[in-house]
């Protein structure tokens, strides 16, 4: 019956197509030495204005470099400047699902603003439509999973206000940034998001823990089973030790 429905949705409205899962929304602040309370990076990968040698876009582990060597993840679209404070959006599609991904690369000056759609996205708000090709896919706060990658903003400022739970739809969220858990618990309590994954402590936000939450999302995989994949691929990369890898990473309240 809901497949009918959603058929004759589609007809009467003129719709080609709807992703057959909630879409998958990451948004990523541009490293940036200039306007974030950060370590300082080289130059060339700490430029804020730079998307295609960010060191959270365009570098090697950066998520648009990183997801395009993805078998699973078919890359479909690269739209510049989709909106204010956005120089690229990136749209993959899932090769067996057919599950959408958007990721935003925000300009690093712009940390309030990313923030402020990340939590606005996780509360059911600015619910967006985008099309490609003959797809329209339900964004924003239509998403299912929203992510946050890179430098933790709420170290910095604070926010003058956080969006409510505005629907019934039920949203995971994941922060990949320093110390995420203690910085973003009450703002994500209010949006009525859940917290797949987020962090304790101090961390490099590259997208070899971005991949293993996505596809395990994806898989309906249980929390605790993301949650060690997600360790097993930090210390992969990092060498920092699987049970400070574990620490550094949380699930759940």
């Amino acid at each position: 019956m809901f497949r009918l429905t959603l058929l004759l949705s589609l007809l009467l409205t003129g719709v080609n197509a709807y992703s057959q899962s909630p879409a998958i929304h990451v948004l990523v602040a541009l490293c940036d030495n200039k306007y974030q309370g950060i370590v300082k990076v080289p130059p060339r990968i700490g430029n804020g204005q730079d998307p295609a040698n960010n060191l959270y876009w365009g570098c090697g582990y950066g998520v648009k470099t990183f997801l395009k060597k993805q078998a699973d993840w078919q890359l479909i679209k690269q739209l510049p400047h989709p909106g204010n404070n956005i120089y690229e959006r990136i749209v993959f599609k899932h090769r067996k699902t057919n599950t959408y991904l958007i990721a935003d690369a925000y300009d690093g000056a712009k940390m309030k603003e990313t923030i402020t759609d990340f939590l606005h996205y996780a509360a059911g708000q600015k619910k967006t439509q985008i099309t490609v090709d003959t797809a329209t896919i339900r964004a924003g706060g239509h998403a299912g999973l929203i992510v946050f990658v890179g430098h933790n903003g709420l170290m910095d400022f604070t926010l003058p206000a956080t969006p409510a739970k505005s629907d019934n739809q039920q949203r995971d969220v994941a922060i990949f940034a320093c110390a995420s858990k203690p910085y973003f618990s009450e703002s994500i309590h209010k949006t009525g998001a859940q917290p797949l994954i987020w962090t304790t402590h101090l961390m490099s936000p590259e997208a070899y823990t971005l991949v293993p939450v996505i596809n395990g999302w994806l898989q309906r995989e249980k929390p605790a089973v993301i949650h060690e994949r997600v360790a097993q691929a930090y210390h992969q990369y990092q060498h920092c030790g699987i049970k400070g890898a574990r620490r550094l990473f949380a699930t759940g309240w």
